[in-house]
């Protein structure tokens, strides 16, 4: 079994002695008087059953064990420095999970208005394509998520909702006047793999009976289709909060009114027990403040 170490306060007063090679600067640092100083290394030379200094009136110099344990000291408590930042850097930043196309359309400007106004924390932002529906806090490596979804996303998680999922077909601009004439004949573009945005956007619709949802080109995410769409190859169909920024430039256009709300949102996700909860909050908040404009737009 091994031996109890001796106190911590004794060796960082005897590290700190070493590298000042003076009791009394060494006290100034650690703001102790010369005194306790001294008898923190009487404490290590009775357990260590060596002498450690040689005392010459007010100077001091190691002896030749002083001088080892002073080495392995210096390389221990750099380590345990290290690791004690390490942490404290883990504690300040936020690990965020995010859907690829919010990400790029939205959250990365949100950001940089939010790192000018908070220090702390400082958020990481891991962009994914898949299970953008999903987080398992247990065994992802993520502090919180923005999801897709209905707002249940498992037991014991807090969530806030940001904004609405909004869908409206995009296409290019001169590809505006067919469409409108006759969806049926432009290739239709899936922004996902199960076709479920124009299935939303077509129900209940004039032209729900009229267009074969089984063709078109598949893609995996919404940022793909729209940049499908701005090259010309069909009409995609998507969210209208994270198309803003094609549609504003005039690189995509609605060809029809219509915007579709589908019940669904995005929310900030985090488990419900975070020791982080309080940064989390206020993420939370500066996001609900700063969602994408869409107060012009109507949605049925």
């Amino acid at each position: 079994m091994p031996s109890p170490l001796p106190p911590l306060y004794a060796l960082r007063a005897f590290d700190v002695a070493a590298r000042h090679g003076s009791f009394t600067r060494a006290a100034q640092a650690l703001h102790l008087t010369p005194g306790a100083v001294s008898r923190h290394i009487r404490t290590l030379e009775e357990n260590f059953q060596c002498q450690l200094f040689l005392r010459k009136g007010p100077a001091v110099e190691l002896t030749d064990a002083g001088r080892a344990l002073a080495n392995q000291l210096r390389s221990g408590f750099a380590t345990l420095e290290s690791a004690c930042e390490a942490f404290r850097s883990t504690r300040r930043l936020l690990r965020l999970k995010s859907p690829s196309s919010l990400t790029v359309n939205w959250l990365l400007q949100a950001l940089r208005g939010f790192h000018a106004d908070n220090a702390t924390p400082d958020v990481q932002v891991s962009s994914v394509w898949m299970d953008v529906d999903r987080v398992d806090f247990r065994t992802e490596a993520f502090d919180c998520a923005i999801l897709l979804g209905n707002g249940q996303f498992g037991a014991n998680t807090h969530s806030l909702r940001l904004f609405d999922e909004l869908l409206a077909p995009v296409c290019a601009p001169w590809l505006v006047e067919k469409a409108r004439q006759d969806l049926a004949t432009c290739e239709l573009i899936h922004p996902s793999a199960d076709r479920r945005d124009w299935r939303r956007w077509l129900q209940g619709s004039e032209l729900e009976k009229t267009i074969d949802l089984s063709k078109g080109h598949l893609f995996d995410t919404l940022e793909q289709g729209n940049q499908a769409a701005i090259g010309g190859h069909g009409v995609s169909v998507g969210d209208v909060a994270l198309s803003l920024n094609a549609l504003e430039k005039g690189l995509l256009v609605r060809p029809f009114s219509r915007i579709v709300r589908t019940g669904d949102g995005y929310y900030l996700v985090s488990p419900g027990d975070s020791s982080k909860q309080q940064a989390i909050t206020r993420l939370g908040e500066y996001l609900l403040a700063h969602t994408p404009d869409m107060v012009h737009l109507r949605a049925e």
